[in-house]
């Protein structure tokens, strides 16, 4: 055997080879953990040019990105009008930390008005998205505590916010479509 292994000189170092191999895969993944404190989402929540939807950081997993935001929301018109979003390729997994509202998710939009790809919306905060009105869908009451977990391509909008909805997004992003290594201005 020794003599067959010795006419394939691979096949004698591949035992050899294997622990690089397995550090070449792990070459894309990430090595350490990235913390997204409180202080830091705080201080994103506070600053003064933030919108409804203000990403804190993406990080690159290795296989894609996740990214880690903070939302706030005021009152909704009292006229019963769902407006929202579809992320086409970007799932939202929200954790309400205060207030809450009506969100309904599913359904379809009536007459959807595509995101400038240009945009933040789209470059930093949940990819290609369409926006309008939504139609069907179910809705519920979300308060405190509640986690939501929103699929890719499906439509979701509040309504029926009396004070404010604060809540965080994480956005699993396994196509690597917002910016890897994004940290919010605020807490550069």
């Amino acid at each position: 055997m020794v003599k067959a292994l010795l006419r394939f000189p691979l096949l004698a170092a591949l035992p050899m080879l294997l622990p690089a191999v397995a550090a070449a895969q792990e070459g894309g993944r990430s090595t350490t953990a990235t913390d997204v404190t409180k202080a830091e989402i705080d201080t994103v929540l506070a600053s003064p040019d933030g919108g409804v939807d203000r990403q804190v950081k993406v990080v690159d997993i290795g296989h894609g990105n996740v990214a880690v935001g903070i939302l706030h929301r005021g009152p909704t018109p009292a006229d019963g009008t769902i407006t929202g979003i579809i992320h086409h390729r970007v799932t939202e997994v929200y954790y309400v930390t205060s207030g809450g509202g009506t969100l309904t998710t599913g359904g379809s939009l009536v007459d959807p008005t595509p995101r400038a790809p240009d945009s933040l919306s789209v470059q930093v905060l949940g990819g290609p998205s369409d926006a309008g009105e939504g139609r069907g869908g179910r809705s519920r009451q979300v308060s405190v505590g509640d986690v939501i977990v929103i699929p890719a391509g499906v439509f979701h909008g509040w309504s029926a916010i009396e004070d404010h909805v604060t809540y965080l997004s994480v956005r699993p992003d396994p196509q690597g479509l917002l910016p890897a290594g994004y940290v919010n201005p605020a807490i550069r």
